[in-house]
């Protein structure tokens, strides 16, 4: 057999590189080998780890609550809270994780490119840790869970020996980042009444204090700041120490620690929000503990262990990646840290080779869109890519994941290498990934791959794919620590009688409330316990859930972030050649585009006077007048204050406006959404494939 393999591969390598490969012609004989070895050495498949035709029992009575089967107490109302009795904090499950691992690695990092990874074992991370939470005592904090800390930080080994060191004294994480913007930064500052911000470099130590809040009194930074920064923080009346500097005086005095209950406050994440002031959402320990702990349960054999090694690099500031690492150290596995550059992590996960992954749509995306765009050049490539799909995507659904088939070294080996040759477990979440790249990404990677739906308010998540369930379309049934039912939402048409409705969640993982705000707590807790999403969810024949829709006109893009249509609708009809405008967007897609209706006295009065004949209809064909309208709308946006996600990237222009009689505004002039995108749905699919 090794002889047939070493003839197959002399034979077909170099038929299919994933960059940069010559491609040729492609011998009819090494196809039928190659066939004919998958045929002979395919592997016997795994079993699932629950029927795949009833993923989620119902509990009895009227309101049809779905619960995880992982969990036997769940049919009673109940949910899982921790794994252990001894592990039911943040602050207990990274001690577990030191025992697991015997003091095994625990934080990597490299210094450039260039090097290699290093790492820091746990004993080392839960000193340090420890010894920066005291010096935050030493600079005048009180220990226990009503005293804030900021961070305003990539990732990097420092987080967590923040994050840990608050957790020795009961702190409460505050996490502040980029998209948040100057203001937001400000205002939770101040809401949170926070005196002391961990900052990761000289800039962000600007960005603070361009609008610093009379609260703040000291910044920790983890790189060196300029003299003029040091100058102007002091002229705020505000201290400047090194992160060293705080462990060195945190060593020194020593203080005891003071460990966390699990009812305490853990974390409060701000959401970026869609409009107005972000809201701070109120985690406990046993929150995210429940979390983790539901994921595990999820996974079964696939969870974190020793040995693993996972890439962190989406944001800690957002709980999907929070859970995540906390899961790793749990069960004494280890975090590398990319080089803080997302357009070099390739170069990353080639050095340091995880066998774990969170990941987003987004980035899988990327990595269809580019073997496609390389395939497009030969038939030799296509036709080789499709056989080997072909040949993969049989295998998954006959539960065999793998990486050592045939196809896996002749076609996809660069693919996998790319992301280091050794992962085995990725988990996706925080916005809709297409069934055709997921089913790409199962195939190419050859690892485990489960898609996920969650929300910030419920410690991210709320349901999971289980091993075995190799359909795409759905995000699974429901996690251990929480029951999900749907409920009518009329005015929307969609019933919980008919498997629609609004997603309710009840759980350990629900979140305590918004920080300072009890009237949109009340708006999204209601009286029984059960937090309302706002996402239309659909129940599946077999028991899983998939997300249709949003209750209120908010969606959110590939990339993770939130639209609200409306908003950049406001900012655009301040534009004079604009009558009526539409703003759309898809959770798959990564931009936003717009139907407008243009104001027809003054586009034809601009049309006169540079000389451009034509009626409306045909001025909107005209791409002068295109580029016209859309430049002031971009101009308004950014008056308007419109991040660049927010700002469309398309327009089209239409002669007739939205009207009662042509069904697209409602008797009281409010844009029917559905039926607009349905109208436009040709214009509208047209932007994005021109875009794409």
């Amino acid at each position: 057999m090794k002889d047939l393999r070493k003839t197959i591969v002399d034979e077909l390598d170099g038929c299919l590189q994933y960059v940069g490969g010559t491609g040729g012609a492609l011998a009819l004989t090494g196809v039928a080998a190659a066939t004919a070895y998958y045929y002979a050495t395919r592997p016997i498949p795994e079993k699932p780890l629950v029927p795949l035709d009833n993923q989620c029992p119902i509990e009895d009575g009227p309101e049809q609550v779905h619960v995880s089967k992982f969990y036997k107490d769940a049919k009673d109302g109940k949910y899982i809270s921790c794994l252990a009795d001894d592990a039911r904090t943040l602050y207990q499950t990274f001690r577990k994780g030191v025992i697991e691992s015997n003091n095994g690695p625990c934080l990597g990092w490299r210094d450039n490119l260039q090097s290699p990874y290093q790492w820091m074992n746990f004993n080392e991370a839960l000193l340090r840790a420890k010894n920066f939470g005291s010096g935050l005592i030493a600079l005048g904090l009180r220990p226990g869970p009503s005293t804030f800390v900021g961070i305003y930080s990539q990732n990097r080994p420092e987080w967590i020996l923040f994050e840990q060191g608050c957790y020795c004294y009961s702190l409460v994480v505050v996490p502040l980042y980029d998209t948040l913007g100057p203001d937001a930064c400000a205002f939770i500052i101040d809401q949170t009444e926070i005196s002391v911000v961990v900052v990761e470099d000289d800039k962000k130590v600007n960005l603070i204090l361009d609008k610093a809040p009379k609260t703040l009194r000291k910044f920790v930074v983890i790189k060196e700041v300029r003299p003029a920064t040091l100058q102007r923080a002091k002229n705020r009346g505000i201290d400047i120490h090194s992160f060293d500097e705080v462990e060195k005086l945190g060593a020194a005095k020593s203080f005891p620690e003071v460990e966390p209950k699990p009812s305490d406050l853990c974390t409060v994440c701000y959401t970026s929000g869609t409009t107005g002031n972000p809201k701070g959402v109120m985690l406990s320990h046993m929150n995210v503990v429940s979390g983790v702990a539901g994921v595990f349960m999820q996974l079964g054999p696939h969870k974190p262990r020793v040995g693993d090694i996972m890439i962190s690099f989406l944001p800690l500031a957002h709980m999907l990646e929070r859970c995540c690492e906390n899961g790793v150290y749990y069960n004494g596995g280890a975090v590398g840290f990319y080089s803080g550059d997302i357009k070099e992590l390739t170069n990353d996960l080639k050095a340091l080779k995880p066998t774990l992954m969170p990941a987003v749509p987004r980035l899988l995306n990327r990595v269809y869109d580019k073997i496609y765009s390389e395939v497009s050049r030969s038939s030799v490539k296509k036709l080789l890519l499709r056989m080997a799909l072909n040949a993969k995507e049989a295998e998954i659904k006959r539960g065999i994941v793998r990486r050592t088939s045939m196809w896996d070294k002749l076609v996809f080996r660069k693919i996998q290498e790319g992301f280091g040759g050794r992962l085995r477990l990725m988990v996706v979440g925080s916005a809709p990934l297409s069934p055709t790249v997921l089913s790409f990404c199962r195939a190419a990677l050859g690892c485990l791959i489960c898609e996920g739906y969650g929300q910030t308010e419920c410690t991210a998540p709320i349901t999971l794919t289980v091993q075995g369930d190799f359909v795409p379309g759905h995000v699974g049934p429901p996690v251990s620590c929480n029951a999900v039912k749907l409920v009518d939402v009329p005015e929307m048409e969609y019933y919980a009688s008919q498997q629609q409705g609004e997603i309710c969640v009840k759980g350990a993982n629900v979140f305590i409330g918004y920080y300072k705000d009890p009237v949109r707590t009340a708006e999204t807790i209601d009286e029984d316990g059960w937090h309302h999403t706002g996402d239309i969810g659909q129940w599946l024949p077999n028991g899983t859930l998939k997300v249709i829709d949003r209750k209120k006109h908010i969606f959110k893009l590939s990339q993770g972030e939130y639209i609200v249509p409306e908003k950049i609708e406001n900012a655009y009809i301040r534009s004079q050649y604009v009558e009526q405008v539409f703003v759309h967007g898809e959770s798959l897609k990564s931009c936003v585009v717009a139907i407008v209706v243009p104001d027809v006295e003054v586009v034809k009065h601009w049309a006169i006077e540079n000389n451009i004949p034509g009626t409306l209809s045909v001025l909107c064909s005209n791409p002068d007048v295109k580029q016209l309208i859309l430049n002031d709308m971009l101009a308004w946006g950014k008056e308007f204050g419109l991040k660049s996600f927010e700002q469309v990237k398309d327009i089209y222009l239409h002669p007739d406006p939205f009207s009662v009689q042509n069904g697209l505004l409602t008797p009281t002039f409010k844009s029917r959404r559905p039926q607009i995108k349905s109208y436009f749905a040709p214009q509208l699919d047209d932007m994005y494939k021109h875009l794409d």
